[in-house]
């Protein structure tokens, strides 16, 4: 499924298969999940993706060919393709350890074509092995919607013991399980009305749902925002403890309303997550089956990219969308 034209439907196209290039690897996709990040990327949030483009970076699929140099996989493994596609190692977020800003980072379904498709070729280094007991369909949501909400939930510091959630869709209903793993007290927060929405995160493990308006029962130490939201950052803020953080989770934002310092006041803070590293994937999918993570999915077959994409888009998925090829 093709990108043409930002605002415009993906149509199905037959491109000619890639084939893998020095250090790369030629990928029989499996499944793509299908995130917020897709959305942006559709609806032109996000300027200036290489165009014609295959969308997604949440692939899970066998290796069937290896490019010159390649030895991390073999014909055959399962491997998994997230967001970040290359770097140049050379910048000097890369040399500090801090590659997720790398200042001539590429990414899958942006610069790179991505899942959207039965074939796809990765640079192999940018690649992880997918945790066995993961079916190809469960797996999907751990590369993007679990990376990036682990990352979150890291920034929000090792002491923050009562962690709210504002918005309940993919990151949020993996992390939550991490989170209630860690013995951190979990708060959703989700659109006012939405019940089923604050039922499920009971469900995996939330101490307690309710919605934006009426705010969480007692001081948080740390929230993160997942929706795409910016006036829910001042009502985080409010909710918070002092010393407390506000993680911004998404790649892309509304604009944040003008708030009153007393608010941030307190060594109160408000910082974002930009992408991901290796070592965060690293990290998170050996940290995944200890939890155990499991992944709420609704299935999609590639030609009906375009419904899983409105659907998103109007809130209408539980947990996370796969399209499955």
């Amino acid at each position: 499924m093709v990108l043409e034209r930002q605002r415009e439907a993906l149509r199905p196209a037959e491109l000619e298969s890639p084939e893998p290039g020095p250090g790369q690897v030629l990928l029989r996709v499996h499944t793509c999940g299908v995130c917020r990040t897709d959305l942006h990327v559709v609806d032109g949030d996000l300027a200036e993706p290489k165009l014609p483009l295959v969308p997604g970076h949440q692939i899970v699929a066998t290796v069937d060919a290896v490019g010159e140099g390649a030895e991390r996989f073999e014909v055959g493994e399962r491997a998994g393709v997230p967001w970040l596609g290359w770097t140049d190692g050379e910048c000097r977020y890369c040399r500090s350890g801090r590659e997720n800003l790398c200042e001539h980072a590429l990414f899958t379904g942006y610069q790179l074509d991505g899942g959207y498709a039965e074939l796809a070729v990765a640079d192999e280094r940018y690649c992880f092995p997918i945790p066995e007991g993961y079916p190809d369909l469960q797996a999907a949501p751990l590369l993007c919607a679990g990376l990036i909400g682990y990352r979150s939930l890291r920034l929000c510091g090792d002491d923050a013991a009562r962690i709210g959630l504002y918005g309940f869709g993919a990151s949020a209903h993996i992390i939550c399980q991490v989170a209630a793993h860690q013995g951190r007290e979990v708060f959703a927060l989700t659109r006012p009305g939405d019940s089923e929405g604050q039922r499920f995160a009971v469900s995996l493990g939330a101490t307690w749902a309710g919605d934006t308006e009426a705010g969480p029962p007692e001081p948080l130490d740390a929230a993160i925002i997942f929706a795409p939201v910016g006036e829910l950052v001042p009502v985080a803020l409010r909710a918070l403890a002092p010393g407390g953080t506000v993680v911004c989770a998404g790649i892309h934002m509304s604009d944040i309303p003008a708030f009153p310092y007393e608010i941030l006041w307190g060594e109160r803070s408000v910082r974002s997550v930009a992408n991901l590293t290796r070592r965060d994937g690293e990290e998170f999918l050996t940290l995944a089956p200890r939890v155990p993570v499991q992944t709420t999915v609704a299935e999609y077959p590639l030609a009906e990219a375009n419904r899983a994409l409105d659907d998103l888009r109007a809130g209408r998925v539980e947990g996370a969308a796969v399209l499955v090829i």
